[in-house]
């Protein structure tokens, strides 16, 4: 470099011409200033590598030692007088490492086809060949094959034409990690050698073809021992790679007595690899549609054995009117709710659950949940207690992060009287005529969240003309477009508008205010309310 700056690319008008027919016309430029040389892409459409490393932030430092990747030519930065010492002579059958896009190897390759009337014979019988090649792994996608087959078939007809020692494709799970999907041979354990972590970073990652004519000669290998050990001198691999991401790679390798990889071995194993991203692209978007359909299934059965669990009728007690139901956020609830009568119709037992988390696991511990509490509710043991035994139960039978919140009336219909255990539920709602009405806060913790917990009651009288709300969370807190919640404040005041309203006419007006609230916004937790109205005199219930 004789210069400040100069420019490396294909034109003739540049400092430094290089007739490579990958680069750009100005392809970068390299430059000095009082902290040392610099190297800069000049928008290249193949990019400028740095060691390996895309230029993507501005130019970078460059010091003696280092390599520039330009298109499929390679600069090795020295001194003067290093490269005075150095045997220029040709160095035979090791050459430099070449990476280059492989979406640029097959515009390339394609521009090749289209030539082949001008090209020799040896050319066009290498061309022949390798169309074959293609054309026999194409059919083979028309057929119903297996992946392993096909990737099986692809590196079958890479033996047969490229004549490597050592081949596998590596396929990239969704974690990020490689699994060795087929080799050959068959009986070599040759994926630790071959799945280096610097291919993967070009190939995989970089969307690079590589072909390395001699492991020892390039930098971005020295320590790799085990290519070493293996004696393993010459590679070529291509990404799998389809329009939207890389699937993995395939890896050939060679020692230099045996066979010697050329850019058209290259280029073949790219096209395959293309064709191979493309298979592993269709049947991952089949599996994933299966997948799909089956938790589909899955969520619809769940769906119909909780609405087993739940009432598909509620008593019919004198007095008092009677409205219960559940939306689930996710096709299946994490809320149940249960009504029955028990000592011959002198006790209405009230129970509505929200247990932790949401979806299928959710559903399922409403389950658990219903199962054991129903012996003690059915014994008559007391709300306190019956909270009591089941969280016992839940805790010695679940995970430490599975709870529920509980909350659990015994109604006396002949005077009124309630008595209630609030297990860290949302505060009950007791509205009186006119503008009064009653919080029924918390009186235990949830049930299951501790080994031992004490569990108290609390009582109140549902009068002529009251009305009991119990709900989910999942309506106080639905949140609207600004994130702001519903509240209980808004609750009240959505009930206290609309008194002597039938309790399933009361459920749909606070419904229909909560949709008006959240104005599209998705509900993030299941939704359940029970509403319970005394009237005066002797009125048939709700189914």
């Amino acid at each position: 470099l004789r210069r400040d700056a100069m420019v490396i690319g294909r034109a003739s008008h540049s400092d430094i011409t290089v007739p490579d027919r990958s680069l750009s016309r100005q392809h970068a430029r390299i430059f000095r200033d009082d902290d040392g040389w610099w190297v800069e892409d000049l928008g290249s459409r193949n990019g400028t590598l740095l060691n390996g490393q895309p230029l993507v932030d501005g130019p970078a430092r460059i010091a003696p030692g280092d390599t520039l990747g330009l298109g499929s030519t390679v600069i090795t930065v020295t001194t003067e007088e290093t490269a005075a010492g150095q045997d220029t002579a040709p160095s035979g059958n090791t050459g430099s490492s070449l990476f280059r896009p492989a979406r640029q190897v097959l515009e390339d390759s394609s521009s090749a086809h289209n030539v082949v009337l001008s090209a020799d014979a040896e050319t066009l019988r290498r061309l022949t060949l390798r169309l074959a090649v293609l054309n026999e792994v194409q059919q083979a996608l028309s057929l119903p094959i297996e992946l392993d087959e096909l990737l099986s078939l692809i590196l079958d007809r890479v033996f047969d034409h490229l004549d490597p020692e050592e081949g596998a494709i590596f396929l990239r799970h969704g974690d990020g990690t490689f699994h060795c999907a087929v080799q050959r041979p068959a009986e070599e354990a040759i994926a630790e050698r071959l799945c280096s972590h610097n291919l993967i970073e070009q190939v995989v990652e970089g969307g690079q073809a590589a072909l390395v004519l001699d492991v020892e000669e390039d930098e971005r290998f020295a320590r790799a021992e085990s290519l070493m050990t293996a004696g393993i001198r010459s590679l070529v691999a291509a990404p799998l790679l389809d329009a939207e991401t890389t699937h993995g790679m395939i890896v050939l390798s060679s020692r230099l007595h045996t066979r010697q990889f050329t850019e058209e071995d290259l280029e073949l194993l790219v096209s395959l690899a293309s064709v191979a991203a493309m298979r592993i692209r269709n049947v991952r978007l089949t599996e994933e549609a299966m997948l799909s359909k089956q938790l589909r299934r899955d969520l619809a059965l769940a769906r119909r054995i909780q609405m087993a669990i739940l009432p598909d009728r509620l008593p019919t007690v004198d007095g008092y009117r009677i409205h219960a139901g559940n939306v689930p956020s996710r096709g299946v609830s994490g809320d149940f709710y249960k009504v029955v009568e028990r000592g011959d119709g002198r006790e209405l037992v009230l129970l509505l659950a929200d247990v932790s988390g949401k979806g299928i696991g959710a559903a399922l511990l409403t389950g658990s949940l219903e199962a054991l509490s129903a012996g003690a509710i059915a014994g008559g043991a007391p709300p306190e207690e019956v909270c009591a035994t089941t969280s016992r139960l839940l805790f010695e039978r679940t995970p430490p992060e599975k709870y529920s919140t509980m909350f659990l009336v015994v109604l006396e219909p002949e005077d009124g009287g309630l008595t209630y255990c609030n297990a860290g539920h949302t505060p009950g709602l007791l509205l009186r005529p006119g503008d009064g009405h009653q919080w029924l806060g918390s009186t235990a913790p949830p049930v299951g969240l501790l080994p031992e917990a004490r569990f108290t009651a609390a009582s109140a009288v549902l009068e002529p003309g009251d009305v009991l709300v119990l709900y989910t969370d999942g309506i106080t807190e639905a949140e609207n477009p600004n994130g702001v919640e519903y509240g209980a404040d808004r609750l009240l005041e959505r009930c206290r508008h609309a008194p002597g309203l039938d309790p399933s006419e009361l459920a749909a007006a606070i419904e229909n205010d909560l949709r008006a609230f959240t104005a599209g916004t998705p509900f993030a937790d299941d939704r359940t309310i029970l509403i319970v109205r005394r009237e005066g005199g002797r009125v048939k219930s709700e189914e």
